[in-house]
């Protein structure tokens, strides 16, 4: 199943280890469809930014966490992350 670019990354993920991560290792992290595999990935990413090479493609599941609210109990929805590195000297403007 061939899925559009913007079905495949959601949106990028911003924290402390992310943004860390950007700057000591070049890699970016990004909440991606959870069907997608790593070379709809990487072929997503090299399409949105086309002056990107993707060297390398690690993906995981963020189990959602338990919430409550009052005597409502529940949880988050199971997510699937992805973190990119990209080529030395190469990097993606994501806004922050």
């Amino acid at each position: 199943m061939k899925m559009d670019v913007h079905q495949v990354i959601k949106r990028p993920l911003h924290s402390e280890k992310s943004v860390a991560a950007i700057g000591t290792s070049n890699q970016y992290h990004f909440e991606v469809d959870r069907r997608a595999g790593k070379r709809d990935v990487r072929q997503a990413i090299e399409d949105m930014f086309p002056n990107v090479h993707v060297l390398k493609v690690n993906t995981l599941w963020m189990r959602g966490k338990p919430r409550r609210r009052g005597y409502t109990r529940g949880r988050t929805k199971d997510r699937k992350k992805a973190i990119v590195k990209l080529k030395e000297g190469e990097s993606i403007d994501i806004g922050y």
